[in-house]
């Protein structure tokens, strides 16, 4: 069930289950905008899943590819791969990924209460911190030159 609430004055609708399509629009006149007002339209989306037998996701780990640089958005694994070397190798095989599209750097982010130290392990810099985001952790942004 969606939950918005229509602004008259303001002609804006606020909804808390906006719907994937909408979303992907968005995401699309966005994406639009940069591309021609940078000139640069080699975007390019990065998917590495992996899944037991029965289907279910087990790791992944998704982001893309724009203008030199590559964004990791997303990096999870199951709890029982966790320390197996599952998410190393993932974030290897999206650098490798990254150098072979021509990128310079990967950027990413993880909460205090995710896997900062991971990364730092993993030759990425730590290069902003945004405190209490969320309460009581922080947001901390990493870069690896490649």
């Amino acid at each position: 069930m969606t939950s918005s609430c229509f602004l008259h004055d303001q002609g804006v609708e606020i909804d808390e289950h906006p719907s994937k399509a909408d979303i992907d629009e968005l995401e699309e006149l966005l994406n639009e905008f940069n591309f021609a007002t940078t000139g640069i339209r080699d975007g390019r989306e990065l998917g590495i899943f992996e899944r037991d037998d029965d289907g279910r996701m087990v790791a992944g780990l998704y982001g893309w590819t724009w203008g030199g640089t590559c964004e990791v958005d997303m990096l999870w694994l199951d709890e029982s791969l966790r320390g197996s070397g599952k998410g190393s190798a993932m974030l290897v095989a999206a650098e490798e990924e990254a150098r072979a599209r021509g990128c310079t750097q990967v950027l990413l982010g993880s909460h205090g209460f995710q896997a900062p130290g991971f990364y730092l392990k993993h030759g990425y810099e730590l290069i902003a911190t945004v405190d209490d985001y969320p309460r009581g952790s922080s947001d901390n942004w990493f870069r690896k030159p490649l």
